[in-house]
């Protein structure tokens, strides 16, 4: 049985990323990118479906720590004749996608068994294997890999095994090299220097940073290490999370393909980049959001390939048993094709804050941003699919409208920060869809900003109009809001993001807490002056992180179980954010109004 998500780690390369669990099972790795086919997809199926498992010969207890400042990942193993541990990382990639493992001998001695079972085409295709002069050669179509290693290994029942002892001391190493199967293997790798390379080179980079968060600083650190590890080099695009159709409730079938490139996780990821001084990654960022939605303003997508791909059909694979008997496993996600009007508040929102940081726009980015306003300005009193990508009838939803609030006021201050002159109509439509959604999406007898115009559903998405500088956070609207949705939609001490069970989404299966969504809160009450509201919401959103300081989308309090895909990006921009809120609302209490958004 797979591991639970608590008990896993991951390493990257900025391509890609592989999961490692505290067994010492690679459970999932997609090569040569984040959306391509899984080699090792045991995490979602069984060992059958791929592993490359190192773990001691009998029992132990094992525990998982990164280096300190980077991402290079150590799991310790402790067993009654000794103690040793793996070292496993990614190089930053050149050409190849790599993984390196070190076993090293800590104390006494302690034999380690060897499992290795690549399975191309998502667990489905096994490749043919060779000896040749430098390892073991593993081909299956267009892809091969490469396993370089002295310890002695042997073909059993179409995997490949072996078992070795390390001493206090000595090094065993496996150097696993990914190529194409029509060109040869790359060049030797020598594992102790490379695993000195790319120390340095997270270290370097987190150094970079110009901006502390004070007591919540080493929280920010890792955080940033693993938003990082989530971009892709070649094109500046940032996936959503490293994995694919892990479920939001154990069992059901709330499984979505997270390995894409999501305009609005993307926006909120380059806002942490830039309040930490990281601007080459905001520069690249914004390279690639405007080659992937350049063109016709109705076709923007809220999802992309990490190159900027636009078809991203949706499929089902029927031979994976899914994550704990999660099914369907699905790759692909339909909600590409969906409309959602609030992304285009987020990427004009991201724009406004790159050329606040100095970053300028040049007339292209200009353009395009001017293009996109006018299409909400034409386009904003249609109904729309959501924030939450929602699978039943489109409907007025009150964030969407506060989003296509955002997309004209920061539309506006680009062009007067540009000394352009705004266009006809922008002013008028911002302030006639500001009047519209207090109107409307206001609901006096429910105490909140509603899901949707006319409903009496509560959204936890409405927690952004403060946030983003649509509403005073001391109006009495925004703190009714805040206080209804603490109240009725807090699970265990976690916020939900709405009311799963009711089918508005078009599923109607139960979730758990959406762990934005409480971190959303915790920005609330900070800029309320609400601090130990705040404090505490924090405190129980960051025990939903694994021991490794990594977030899953969701969490179930009652069960204490990660839920949805894993190294998830929104998370962990949200927790920084309502870091950073709590950082600022401690150096300037009790005069918690200046905290307002400087949106």
């Amino acid at each position: 049985m797979v591991l639970p998500l608590e008990e896993f780690g991951f390493v990257g390369d900025l391509h890609t990323g592989t999961m490692v669990g505290s067994d010492g099972g690679v459970a999932w790795l997609c090569v040569p990118r984040f959306d391509a086919d899984a080699c090792f997809a045991s995490l979602l199926g069984t060992e059958e479906n791929g592993v490359f498992r190192i773990s001691p010969h009998g029992p132990f207890e094992a525990t998982q720590g990164y280096r300190e400042d980077t991402l290079v990942l150590e799991t310790t193993f402790r067993t009654p004749s000794g103690e040793a541990r793996i070292v496993d990382f990614m190089p930053i990639r050149e050409h190849h996608a790599r993984l390196v493992r070190i076993v090293e001998g800590l104390a006494g001695e302690v034999a380690f068994d060897v499992v290795l079972a690549l399975r191309f085409d998502y667990g489905r295709a096994i490749p043919w294997v060779r000896r040749t002069s430098r390892g073991l050669s593993f081909v299956v179509g267009p892809l091969a890999a490469l396993l370089e290693t002295s310890v002695p290994l042997e073909g059993r029942d179409q995997r490949t095994v072996g078992r070795f002892v390390v001493r206090t001391g000595e090094r065993a190493s496996f150097v696993l090299s990914f190529h194409e199967s029509v060109q040869p293997p790359p060049r030797r790798l020598d594992p102790a220097v490379s695993l000195a390379q790319v120390t340095e080179w997270w270290r370097r980079w987190v150094a970079g940073a110009t901006v502390d968060f004070g007591r919540f600083e080493r929280l920010a650190r890792r955080s940033m290490i693993t938003l990082k590890a989530l971009t892709y080099a070649p094109t500046g695009g940032m996936v959503a999370a490293l994995t694919t159709s892990l479920p939001e409730d154990l069992g059901g079938a709330r499984n979505w393909d997270y390995r894409y490139c999501w305009l609005r996780d993307a926006a909120f990821a380059v806002e942490a980049f830039l309040a930490r001084g990281h601007l080459d990654e905001a520069r690249a960022w914004s390279g690639w959001l405007l080659r992937a939605i350049a063109g016709d303003a109705r076709q923007i997508q809220i999802l992309y390939g990490v190159a900027g791909e636009r078809r991203i059909p949706e499929i089902e694979l029927g031979w994976l048993v899914g994550y704990e008997q999660s099914r369907p496993v699905r790759i692909g996600n339909a909600a590409a094709e969906q409309f959602q009007m609030d992304v285009y508040g987020e990427v004009a929102d991201a724009l406004w804050r790159m050329t606040r940081a100095g970053i300028p726009l040049d007339d292209n980015a200009w353009q395009i941003l001017r293009y996109l306003t006018d299409f909400v300005a034409s386009s904003w009193r249609e109904p729309d699919d959501g924030i939450w990508e929602i699978r039943g009838e489109r409907q007025h939803f009150t964030h969407s409208k506060i989003m296509a609030w955002v997309a004209l006021d920061r539309g506006i201050r680009v062009a007067e920060a540009l000394g352009l002159a705004v266009p006809a109509g922008w002013v008028a439509a911002r302030d006639q869809i500001h009047a519209t959604v207090l109107a409307e999406g206001w609901n006096e007898k429910v105490g909140a900003f509603t899901q949707a115009f006319g409903s009496e559903r509560l959204d936890a998405a409405v927690l952004l109009a403060p946030l983003v500088g649509f509403i005073d956070p001391h109006d009495p609207r925004a703190l009714r809001s805040a206080d209804t949705i603490a109240r009725a939609l807090t699970v265990e001490g976690l916020v939900a993001r709405y009311e799963a069970t009711t089918g508005v989404d078009g599923i109607g299966e139960p979730e758990g807490a959406f762990l934005p969504c409480t971190f959303w809160l915790v920005q609330n009450f900070a800029l309320q002056g609400r601090l130990d509201e705040a404090e505490a919401y924090f405190a129980r959103a960051m025990r939903a992180a694994n021991r490794l300081g990594i977030f899953s989308e969701e969490y179930d309090p009652r069960t204490r179980r990660m839920l949805g895909n894993f190294a998830q990006a929104f998370t962990h921009v949200a927790m920084l954010h309502a870091a950073h809120a709590l950082e600022r609302a401690g150096r300037a209490a009790p005069n918690a109004t200046a905290l307002v958004s400087d949106a």
